[in-house]
């Protein structure tokens, strides 16, 4: 009867941690009413995408009271840098313009023909020593950012791939480069235009 027992005690023990699973890398989050994958992924600066995957869920259902997992992807580091830049590149212009800088940081670590990091996009230099960011190099990423920059950043990362593909911004009034103006334009806000 012992046995018997501890093998019920055993088998429940193995049933309950298959039942719940968790990630290396992921916090445990309990879905609160008004939840939606879109929210927690900004809250936490993942993608939609990926909360799917670590909870192996295709839909876009969450039930109140239901624990899921949160992957960890991004460094509050990583975040914070983007920010900054969004900050130096896009200060005075709308909302969706720094959501915009901020993906096309993302899009180029997804990327093949940039370096697969953040801090490597960011502080990326050209074959002439040039940064690829004009804040880096005069300095004004180095300034604070606001809660809006951040906001920026987080909803970009939220929806990571699944913009239009931009890799470049730049301002057609002050840019003297030619040859950004041969690159496919995306999508023009406020004072920047965004290619590809």
């Amino acid at each position: 009867m012992n046995k018997l027992k501890k093998l019920l005690i055993t088998a429940t023990l193995s049933l309950s941690i298959i039942a719940v699973p968790t990630l290396a890398g992921a916090t445990p989050y309990t879905v609160q009413k008004g939840d939606s994958y879109w929210s927690i992924a900004q809250k936490y600066g993942t993608t939609v995408a990926n909360l799917q995957i670590a909870n192996n869920q295709s839909g876009n259902q969450l039930f109140i009271g239901d624990t899921i997992q949160v992957p960890d992807t991004i460094s509050q580091a990583d975040k914070q840098l983007m920010a900054k830049l969004v900050h130096a590149e896009a200060k005075g212009e709308p909302y969706a313009g720094k959501v915009a800088v901020a993906t096309v940081i993302l899009n180029r670590v997804d990327h093949q023909e940039f370096p697969n990091t953040i801090r490597d996009v960011i502080y990326e230099r050209s074959a002439g020593g040039h940064y690829a960011f004009t804040p880096v190099q005069n300095g004004q990423i180095n300034t604070t950012y606001t809660s809006e920059d951040m906001k920026a950043v987080n909803e970009a990362i939220a929806f990571r791939g699944q913009g239009n593909g931009s890799i470049y911004f730049y301002n057609p009034k002050t840019s003297t480069s030619n040859w950004i103006t041969t690159r496919e334009t995306t999508i023009t806000i406020g004072n920047h235009r965004f290619a590809k």
